[in-house]
């Protein structure tokens, strides 16, 4: 006789109420993970607006039948947009990943945890422009740090010891956990909504990485983590109109995720949540360059200074016999790409090119993975003669948790047997071990993405308020986003 399987409903899987739990009881204490968090928001709603620039970007924003206007419905910054939640979601998550210039986590699993922002900021003014309309007060700006703060949490601590990326998922189903679990919180719901939500986001079809990888890399990774916050939105509405949960959505038997999805495995953990993630959390300053190569690039431009003048013709890089890129590991499975690159997408997930055009130009900015910059022939000419060889050292440091370094070392070596300076840089500028030097350039780069999109007194007075930390944080979530819509 065949064995029966038992249909009693388990508990909820215990790392899904792990969440939850956090999600719902912990204070937020951290002086410095609210402080980390005000300059979090302010840097991610600038990397939105310097998208806004972009065509390949607002062409897939707005609402999906044109001219459409939702009573009360969410601002979308930098634009005359009015969307529903779950819409509106979508556009604030994919301008804010679209350049790749918003913040980094990088353990086992990578990410953005500032993704999260397009759900969390949809959440947060559709509950405070719906609970004026019924009387009540509009959330503050500290409520959306808090729920910023958990998310990173939850986004990256089981990103330290778990990779996605090994089994062939992306990372933007930890933009889907996390999100979820904190805009059922905003959306009201309790514990219980919370676990129901999240297993609903964990047996989801989840996203494959193909689209970052050759010979697939393309545009669909500057939308992908849109798309997971706005799937977020829509799980936790769901939930809240009283949709189920299912328990054991990780560990069922050959059902579960873990069978399904994860070889078998388990989930492991490092550390409890708390607010370690927005504590440590990476800012992109300088330029937008995927975070394994962030001190290449910064490496780079330290070399272009005494060697540029040995570039600029095609006739003088053929002088040069390589091009060595000490590095870690996560680097090389990552962004070392040999031939040819078809797309913004795929240059600036490339070690080599943003590396060329940092040697070349002693700068990398956004517009450099344009189609008119990639036709320069040098470009390619030093990508050709660039080797990326592994340091063990570097990659034991970018694991280690009190350390987290990303290095990187570059030196050329030239064919008459001259050989330039190895530059090393350990820590990018946007890294905590930083932070007194990065927080100024970070305030820049928000002012100039700012001056992008208002004119100098609507400047000056958004900028007036995010950087009076005690006023803004009990400012009202509507007074905000109408300020910074269009």
């Amino acid at each position: 006789m065949s064995n029966h399987i038992s249909n009693n409903r388990p508990n909820p899987d215990q790392v899904i109420v792990d969440i939850a739990t956090y999600v719902d009881d912990f204070e937020i204490t951290s002086k410095e993970a609210i402080e980390t968090a005000r300059y979090c928001l302010l840097d991610t709603l600038g990397c939105g607006f310097e998208a806004l620039q972009y065509p390949a970007c607002t062409k897939l924003l707005g609402p999906i039948i044109k001219g459409t206007l939702v009573p009360d419905g969410v601002k979308i910054p930098g634009t005359n947009y009015q969307l529903d939640p779950i819409l509106a979601a979508f556009n604030i998550g994919a301008m804010i990943r679209w350049l790749d210039f918003n913040d980094t986590w990088l353990a086992a699993e990578w990410g953005h945890p500032s993704d999260n922002l397009g759900g969390i900021l949809s959440a947060a003014d559709y509950v405070s422009r719906k609970n004026i309309k019924e009387g009540k007060s509009s959330l503050k700006i500290l409520d959306v740090l808090n729920a910023m703060i958990k998310a990173h949490e939850i986004q990256g601590i089981l990103a330290l010891e778990n990779s996605f990326n090994r089994v062939g998922l992306d990372h933007v189903i930890l933009v889907k956990i996390a999100s979820t679990a904190v805009v059922t919180k905003l959306l009201g719901g309790n514990k219980n909504d919370i676990i129901n939500a999240l297993s609903n986001a964990i047996i989801d079809g989840q996203s494959l990485r193909t689209y970052r990888h050759s010979p697939n890399t393309g545009s669909r990774k500057s939308w992908a983590a849109g798309d997971a916050t706005s799937r977020a939105v829509r799980l936790a509405w769901m939930t809240l109109q009283g949709e189920m949960g299912y328990p054991s959505a990780l560990t069922a038997k050959t059902w579960g995720f873990y069978d399904v999805l994860f070889k078998g495995n388990s989930f492991k953990f490092q550390r409890h949540y708390g607010s370690y993630v927005m504590e440590n959390v990476l800012f992109k300053i300088s330029f937008p360059a995927e975070f394994h190569a962030q001190t290449a690039v910064e490496s780079a431009f330290s070399l272009h200074k005494n060697e540029s003048q040995k570039l600029d013709t095609l006739e003088k890089i053929n002088a040069i016999e390589k091009i060595v890129i000490r590095t870690h590991e996560s680097a090389i499975r990552i962004i070392d790409k040999q031939g040819s690159l078809d797309n913004p997408a795929d240059r600036d997930h490339c070690i080599q090119y943003m590396t060329a055009v940092a040697l070349l130009c002693g700068q990398l900015t956004a517009q450099d993975y344009e189609d008119e910059k990639a036709k320069d022939p040098r470009i390619d000419a030093l990508r050709n003669k660039m080797v990326c060889i592994e340091d063990p050292q570097y990659t034991k440091d970018y694991l280690d948790p009190e350390k987290r370094s990303i290095a990187n070392a570059i030196q050329i070596f030239y064919k008459d047997g001259s050989i330039s300076q190895e530059v090393a840089v350990e820590y990018p500028i946007g890294h905590r071990k930083r932070r007194n030097e990065g927080i100024p350039e970070l305030i820049k780069k928000y002012k100039i993405n700012l001056a992008r999109i208002f004119d100098q007194p609507k400047q000056k007075e958004i900028l007036d308020l995010c950087l009076d930390h005690d006023q803004f944080l009990k400012t009202d979530v509507i007074k905000f986003m109408d300020m910074l819509a269009k």
